[in-house]
């Protein structure tokens, strides 16, 4: 298991991972999505755990898809077979998370931002500290919003703020995602991990199986048709990535200054 720059830890029924690049972004790498992909599979087997609390860093969450990252760019330019494997592992690791047993509570400090809210929303929970935002840029950079997000968000905010979300990319502060079901709980800055280790305590209190069946047959219901409406999502941002409109958006990205789009 490539577990680099993620830690993990076991406090009775309740395990902390902890993934931190120590570089201040927190970005995904392909290789830190991979391991996120198979530290949520290594949980599959794991009847003793009752609640995995998923964090960042203590001031970021995550920056989101590091499109510095070389393998990630490899990604962007390889052979169409080869590009659809690579671009897979975002929404394997968002699927793994979602998939897990066990009740998953994502603790979210600084900006959580494209990628980072994927995977925020793909745990069961959220809890924020007072800072913290979400926000989803994928559109300024030429792409679809995919990993599956899109029914995950309508799921959580309904689908017109989800379309807002989306849309104009603004950052969604911790009082409005609290307001409008995308955070269960606000808490001060620095203490988004300690809140979400108190929710974890209580739901490990519970009897474990029921808790478990709880959150599938939730779960079952909820996304029954999240596959048909997103499965797509990796050929359509392959398609974003042929278009004159998405090369300047990421030239724009790389170069600080204001995309020109034209449609093309």
């Amino acid at each position: 298991m490539n577990t680099t720059n993620i830690d993990i830890q076991r406090i009775g029924r309740v395990a902390v991972v902890k993934f931190d690049r120590l570089d201040g972004l927190n970005a995904l790498s392909l290789d830190l999505m991979r391991g996120l992909m198979e530290v949520a599979r290594s949980f599959e087997e794991d009847i003793e755990t009752t609640v995995v609390v998923l964090t960042g860093s203590a001031s970021v969450f995550t920056a989101g898809l590091d499109l510095r990252d070389p393998k990630i760019l490899e990604a962007m330019t390889a052979p169409l077979g080869k590009r659809r494997q690579l671009v897979s592992f975002g929404p394997k690791m968002c699927r793994a998370w979602e998939d897990m047993q066990q009740i998953t509570i994502a603790a979210v400090e600084g900006h959580c931002v494209g990628g980072g809210v994927s995977l925020a929303v793909s745990c069961d929970f959220r809890v924020m500290g007072q800072g913290a935002f979400f926000r989803v840029p994928e559109l300024l950079l030429g792409m679809n919003m995919s990993w599956q997000t899109l029914p995950r968000l309508v799921h959580l905010v309904g689908p017109a703020r989800a379309k807002r979300i989306v849309l104009l990319a603004e950052r969604i502060n911790a009082g409005i995602s609290l307001d409008w079901g995308l955070a269960d709980e606000v808490t001060g800055d620095g203490h988004a991990l300690g809140q979400a280790m108190e929710m974890a305590q209580q739901i490990a209190e519970l009897p474990p199986l029921p808790a478990k069946m709880t959150k599938q047959s939730i779960n079952a219901v909820t996304n029954a048709l999240d596959h048909a409406g997103s499965y797509m999502d990796a050929d359509q941002f392959m398609l974003c990535q042929m278009t004159q409109d998405q090369s300047e958006a990421i030239a724009a990205f790389l170069e600080k200054r204001k995309p020109k789009f034209k449609g093309q």
